[in-house]
């Protein structure tokens, strides 16, 4: 099994400070100790609620912030031990789609600086042959080459993120983190946008780490899921099991809540009580005990960990229900 992509127990805590000398009294558990695995080509998703750390584990692959990990390896090699050189280098390997396509994009800049400027960064083509590269992936996410020397504010929110989609894809990287790139656009552009995506990846070999907190776009788009918990990874498994046999309560209170576009059909919601712990102060043991329905005593005080419940499908609970 070739994997591109394999992180192993990776952390992110936001320092808080306070007092006159700003000394750290405490800190955000943005991402607890998270682990998976991406294989080549696959659209791996990353799931859950608002907070719960999902940009951050993408930001931290990049090392757009610079995380804490015991392996954090992409195309064979270790990120942690690569130098400054080395990081830039595989860097063009890499590439992010970010969520809001309005503040992402450079207002100063015309559609060719935008698309074009990782060309410059990384001196792989200038000139005329820079501009020819901008007009073929211009063309390929779908916009008019006559375009090329307009401005963001001229465009709607869905071309943007396709101008957005073209400068990830202008390095021509194996690995693109898509940050729920249709969570700010309208219903009626979102399925263009993950055809786009799902056309690309059919047609130049990419490997996606899918983040969003919709299920139903997931079901479309993903082949596996990981399902993520105030920092925590609590199930981990391909999209049909998730949907058809999702193990962990929290899981099966996300698929509840998927609406049905059809009134005659009844639907059983899991209302979860209580709210969301703080990820400043996560409850020892389970983070999830407090709202859990079918919880019991042991998950007050000891961590759970991802146990292989059936082949490839990983659930972190003591209590699967």
């Amino acid at each position: 099994m070739t994997f591109l992509l394999e992180v192993e127990n990776l952390k992110k805590y936001f320092p808080i400070r306070g007092g006159i000398l700003s000394k750290q009294i405490a800190a955000v558990h943005a991402v607890d100790g998270i682990s998976f695995a991406i294989k080549k080509g696959e659209t791996y998703g990353l799931v859950g609620e608002s907070g719960c750390g999902k940009t951050t584990v993408g930001r931290c692959i990049l090392k757009l912030i610079e995380p804490e990990a015991d392996k954090l390896v992409f195309m064979g090699s270790d990120l942690f031990k690569l130098g400054k050189h080395e990081i830039k280098l595989l860097r063009r390997e890499m590439a992010m789609i970010f969520q809001d396509p309005y503040s992402s994009l450079n207002p100063r800049f015309t559609v060719a600086d935008i698309i074009g400027e990782p060309l410059q960064v990384h001196r792989l083509a200038k000139g005329n042959e820079r501009l020819r590269k901008v007009m073929d992936l211009m063309e390929k996410v779908g916009l008019a080459p006559d375009h090329i020397y307009r401005y963001p504010h001229e465009f709607s929110g869905g071309q943007k993120q396709r101008i957005g989609i073209a400068r990830a894809l202008v390095l021509s990287p194996k690995l693109i983190v898509a940050d729920e790139p249709v969570s700010a656009l309208d219903v009626s552009v979102r399925a263009s946008i993950i055809n786009l995506l799902m056309k690309l990846q059919k047609e130049l070999g990419l490997t996606y780490l899918f983040i969003t907190h919709d299920l139903s776009v997931v079901k479309h788009i993903c082949d596996r899921v990981a399902i993520m918990y105030v920092g925590k990874l609590v199930e981990i498994a391909s999209t049909e099991t998730i949907f058809s046999n999702p193990q962990h309560p929290y899981t099966q209170a996300l698929i509840s809540a998927i609406p049905i576009p059809d009134p005659s059909i009844k639907t059983k919601h899991i209302i979860l009580k209580g709210d969301i712990p703080s990820p400043i102060n996560p409850p020892s043991g389970c983070h999830f005990y407090e709202r859990c329905f079918c919880s019991n005593p042991k998950c007050k005080g000891q961590e759970p960990v991802l146990v292989e419940v059936e082949r490839e499908h990983y659930v972190a609970c003591h209590s699967v229900c």
